[in-house]
Formats: structure tokens, C-alpha cells, sequence
């Protein structure tokens, strides 16, 4: 059984959970290996979750103003990257190249998120949790995909050719300046926008993996 979670934060306890999903001591009672199909029903589960916390976050901080419709399209720290558009487009894409964009949105976003914590401490309490454990979830969910990766690899379903290609390429963009001149509002609503991307790129490449899914 996992370690007794009780007493670590919400995005502690739930980074955990996801860990002990992923791996699994050979030996254990009700062990098994987990298949692909398995690794994707719950990494896709958990970018759910971060959506939706990002949703909620954002909804009560920033709601909808009538005067929306007329601002200019909001800036993000991850514009320079070519996300398909559509699940027409992101169907074309060749799995690893999906699969090393999902890694690379991941990664974008991880050193961002963890400022972001450190310099609002003033935000609400729930507000405040949400946060912190919307950055450790997307820790944990990038080593979920890493291990997802990890398994297409060994069963020849995608190339080793995404080994270090991930971090290296997204560093740049996690450690520029553009995130942290954003303000917060669109922040909060460009996350938001990545995570859907994310969620729906997972979908698309667990569709494309097992195609018997009729999705």
C-alpha cells in the first residue's frame, strides 16, 4: 500500500497518488503491470483535474467582463510554439512530434508556475493552495508522460528519437522574462489554455496509439 498521505497538502497528496499509480513493486500484493492504455487513462485524468483547478482559478479571480470581446488577444510566455489547432490538425502530427510537444508545453510551464507561487503570496488561502498544487501537479504529470514515453519507446509504438530533446528545447522558453511580464490575468487564462492543449493532445496521441478505442 502507498504511504499514509494524510497530513500532506492537497497537490502533494495528489502527486503522490499519481507516483503510486505509475509505479509498482514487483512482488506486491496486486501488482501488475500496467499497460499503455492504462499510463494514458491516468495522465489524461490528472491534466483533467489541472484544468479544471485552472478553470476554477481563473474563474473566480478574473470572471468574464462584457468588454472582453473588443480587447486584443492575449499574449502568452508559449505563443512561439506551433500547437495544431483543432483535432483535424493535431491527427496529422506524427506521434513523436506530439508527443514531444506535449513534454514541451509541460516544461514551459513548470518554472513559471513555481514563480508565480513564490511572488502571490497575497492571494486567498483556497486561492493560494489551488495554485501551489496546480505546480505540482504538473510536475507530477510531466513524469507521467515521461513514463508514458518511456513505455511507447519500449514497445516500438514511437522512435527513441525524443531522448533530452524535450528539456532542452523548452528550457528556453521556461526561463525567459515573457511570463513573468504578463499580468496575471492572462497568466491564469493562457495556463489554462495550455492545459486544455495538453489534455486534448493526449487524447488525440492515446487515439492514435490504440486506434481499437473507436475515439
Amino acid at each position: 500500500t502507498p504511504p499514509d498521505a494524510a497530513g500532506l497538502s492537497a497537490g502533494a497528496a495528489a502527486a503522490l497518488a499519481l507516483l503510486w499509480l505509475l509505479v509498482c513493486a514487483p512482488g506486491e500484493a496486486g501488482c501488475r503491470l500496467l499497460t499503455v492504455a492504462d499510463l494514458f487513462d491516468r495522465v489524461i485524468r490528472h491534466s483533467g483535474r489541472i484544468h479544471s483547478l485552472s478553470t476554477a482559478l481563473y474563474e473566480k479571480h478574473f470572471p468574464p467582463r462584457d468588454n472582453e470581446l473588443g480587447k486584443p488577444a492575449r499574449k502568452c510566455h508559449t505563443s512561439g510554439m506551433q500547437t495544431p489547432n483543432g483535432k483535424e490538425y493535431a491527427q496529422k502530427i506524427p506521434r513523436e512530434e506530439l508527443t514531444h510537444l506535449i513534454l514541451k508545453l509541460l516544461q514551459a510551464w513548470k518554472e513559471p508556475l513555481s514563480h508565480f507561487n513564490q511572488h502571490h503570496q497575497e492571494l486567498p488561502g483556497d486561492s493560494l493552495s489551488k495554485a501551489k498544487q496546480i505546480s505540482n501537479m504538473v510536475h507530477e504529470l510531466s513524469t507521467g508522460v515521461e513514463k508514458v514515453t518511456e513505455k511507447m519507446q519500449s514497445m516500438g509504438m514511437i522512435s527513441n528519437s525524443l531522448n533530452g530533446m524535450a528539456s532542452s528545447e523548452a528550457t528556453g522558453l521556461s526561463i525567459g522574462n515573457e511570463a513573468d511580464m504578463m499580468s496575471d490575468s492572462d497568466f491564469i487564462h493562457c495556463f489554462r489554455r495550455d492545459s486544455n492543449k495538453v489534455q486534448s493532445y493526449l487524447k488525440i496521441l492515446k487515439c492514435r496509439i490504440m486506434p481499437e478505442n473507436s475515439c
